[in-house]
């Protein structure tokens, strides 16, 4: 037994690749492309153990285009260069193909790392294909991302995971010698968290302390893994739980949970930006304007976090989730846009009412542009009733003021300029 078992079972076609049925399946917008011999430079983006690393080998394989890796772990831009020099003899430049540059984890790339991709990926040297478990608005150089398609890769369901542990048993010698009797498979896909290598790195684990022919159930499992201390994983199921912890924390207004699980994080490695981006985003989603300083804080951390790094950001992060956790919380904005969005997906493009839109010419103005817009400064207390929705939906309420002082102020206000919404 050379190779791991989620080595051994890595899909050897598309035809063995589970999920992604919207890229892949026989009108998947990816798989057209690749029947094609297209192979435009594209960014994966997706949780662990979905098949990124996967996708780009068979692509090679596909297409049979050179393949060259690069991790950005381990690699920076005199390696990049060096594949890109490698790359010009084979590419439009030369008589052969132009090869594939798969970067794995191409978040962890610096701007001037990214920077060193450009020319290469703009002039078709090589087509690009960058990996990430992070969102690649934040962690792409615009430039860079501007030249790429973006593929996003859902995680796996139960179905595909529970075909995947069937495949282990039907198709590696292994595991066939071992005639294990797997009774349930819920404790496996559990502790996966739907990461596919993950499972089988588990399965693996099962099988190598279990005697031959023995029956594997869930009790079976839990047990000879609740001793086994999952330490944090960063790229893996650890990250995801721990930061949901956190945020549960700071959303139930618990300071102490809020720092033990920043604590877990910072000794996890976790890189203190994406700790402070979701600080940003919990005191507009969760806090609001109960305390609409709280979005200015968190802002401001965010930016120190930047200037500062480690060890030092852990001051500032503490500072902010326990400004966050003991906050008034609201998150009735959140609520707002969500029921703004769905409207608008019901109800299309309705016409702007005539009184509010733009007159910038004279033939607009002649067209009745703007002509019955009521300018609220000339009126008392800068306020007129006037409606500023389409005909169609107007006394449409979308935003409701959260249980909390200072909207309820808010609410009281809107009571009396607003009757028609019903505050």
């Amino acid at each position: 037994m050379a190779a791991p078992l989620a080595e051994r079972l890595r899909p050897k076609s598309f035809a063995d690749y589970l999920g992604q049925d919207e890229l892949l399946g026989n009108n998947g917008s990816l798989l057209k492309l690749l029947r094609q011999k297209m192979v435009p430079s594209m960014i994966l983006w997706g949780p662990p153990g979905v098949g990124k690393t996967t996708l780009a080998g068979l692509i090679a394989k596909e297409t049979g285009l050179p393949f060259y890796t690069l991790s950005a772990i381990n690699s920076g831009v005199k390696d990049v260069r060096e594949v890109i020099q490698k790359a010009e003899g084979q590419g439009l430049f030369g008589q052969g193909k132009t090869p594939i540059l798969f970067i794995d984890e191409i978040h962890r790339f610096s701007k001037s790392q990214q920077d060193s991709l450009l020319g290469a990926v703009e002039k078709g040297v090589v087509n690009l294909i960058g990996a990430t478990t992070e969102n690649p608005s934040f962690e792409v150089i615009p430039a860079l991302l501007s030249r790429c398609q973006l593929y996003v890769l859902k995680s796996l369901t139960k179905d595909h995971l529970e075909s995947l542990i069937k495949s282990a048993f039907a198709k590696d010698n292994w595991l066939q010698e071992k005639e294990l009797k797997l009774q349930e498979t819920e404790a496996l896909l559990r502790l996966s968290g739907g990461d596919a290598r993950k499972l089988l790195n588990t399965l693996e684990l099962v099988a190598s302390n279990a005697t031959k022919g023995e029956k594997i159930d869930n009790n079976w499992v839990e047990n000879l893994l609740k001793n086994r201390p999952a330490f944090y994983d960063k790229n893996g199921e650890q990250h995801y739980d721990i930061i949901s912890a956190f945020i549960k924390s700071i959303r139930g207004s618990d300071p102490n949970a809020g720092v033990y699980w920043l604590a877990r994080m910072i000794e996890g490695g976790e890189e203190p930006k994406f700790i402070a981006r979701r600080l940003l985003i919990l005191a507009s989603e969760d806090i609001g304007n109960a305390n609409p300083n709280a979005l200015l804080l968190a802002n401001s951390a965010f930016d120190a976090v930047l200037k500062i790094g480690w060890p030092e950001s852990r001051i500032i992060l503490s500072q902010c989730v326990i400004y966050l956790a003991t906050s008034p919380k609201s998150n009735s904005s959140y609520q707002a846009i969500n029921q703004a969005q769905q409207l608008v997906k019901q109800t299309g493009d309705l016409s702007v009412p005539m009184d509010l839109r733009n007159a910038p010419t004279k033939l607009m103005k002649e067209l009745g542009y703007g002509k019955s817009y009521q300018y609220a400064h000339q009126y008392a207390g800068n306020f007129v009733d006037q409606d500023y929705l389409p005909q169609e939906i107007a006394g449409q309420k979308l935003y409701e003021p959260g249980e909390n002082d200072r909207e309820n102020k808010l609410k009281i206000w809107l009571k009396k300029i607003w009757p028609k919404y019903g505050y």
